[in-house]
């Protein structure tokens, strides 16, 4: 079968007995970098020397296949660095393909930056979206398409770009937005910065070191106001959504109906 592992996000103490158990009769672990695998190893005393694989972004496509039929007569452990496979990491793709092969999936649970930074934020936990790292290029059109979001927000962000990611967030969300900026979780120097965008942007405006990980506070409900739901609309549609696929989302957001919002955007757009 195919076992997606779980390891530590940085302290060493969060690796679970199963992680270490099946580590140590492993024959076969696929890992996203195989030299942070066998660090691993070495770090939690496994004396196991399975045989390493790689899979990373440049060759999930192609490998998948391979270890699809590998999986049909061995256990295939799938590692990360840090985390859960799958997870803005290789391992969807190897999933999709077993699957679609009838090959058994299991996962081995463990560390999540994405439900520790939630947790930690001080946000409503009932409801959130995982969006992954922001893009990288139209980030704020990116944005615009999730202002109206209810459920809290989480993203990854890469340290050198935490500055710019936080001020398009002011921008696009409004200053007054609550968010949580997560920093090295689990860590020695773990920190969680708590405030609006407008503080938390002006707080990391040098930027910051260590893996980051930003919880923002959802939209507040707008149900009825049809004005500001049409507004929305529009915009979207500016960032490049189909009438339809925004008037949709917008009408699940408020509360208002589908068509009703689609044939007022759509009055809206027409000239005068």
């Amino acid at each position: 079968m195919i076992v997606l592992a779980a390891t530590p996000i940085g302290n060493l103490g969060d690796a679970s007995r199963r992680l270490i158990e099946t580590l140590e009769a492993a024959e076969h672990v696929v890992a996203e970098d195989t030299r942070t695998a066998a660090h691993l190893l070495r770090a939690l005393g496994i004396e196991n020397r399975p045989r390493l694989l790689a899979l990373h972004e440049h060759n999930e496509r192609a490998k998948s296949a391979e270890l699809v039929e590998l999986a049909r007569d061995h256990d295939v452990i799938v590692l990360t660095d840090a985390g859960m496979p799958g997870i803005s990491d290789p391992g969807y793709v190897l999933v999709e393909a077993a699957i679609a092969a009838g090959v058994t999936v299991t996962a081995l649970p463990g560390p999540s930056a994405v439900l520790t930074a939630l947790v930690l934020s001080g946000l409503p936990t009932d409801r959130f979206a995982f969006e992954g790292f922001l893009p990288r290029k139209g980030r704020a059109s990116h944005l615009r398409a999730l202002a109206a979001e209810q459920r809290t927000i989480i993203f990854f962000e890469a340290p050198h770009r935490i500055d710019a990611a936080l001020a398009d967030l002011r921008d696009v969300f409004g200053p007054d937005r609550r968010a949580a900026v997560c920093r090295e979780l689990t860590k020695k120097f773990e920190e969680v910065a708590r405030g609006t965008l407008a503080v938390l942007a002006e707080r990391f405006a040098e930027g910051a070191r260590g893996e980051i990980v930003i919880v923002v506070e959802g939209a507040p409900a707008r149900s009825g106001d049809v004005p500001a739901a049409v507004a929305e609309v529009l915009s979207r549609v500016a960032a490049g959504e189909r009438l339809k696929d925004a008037a949709s989302a917008v009408a699940d957001a408020t509360g208002l109906g589908t068509r009703e919002l689609y044939a007022a955007a759509l009055a809206a757009k027409r000239p005068g």
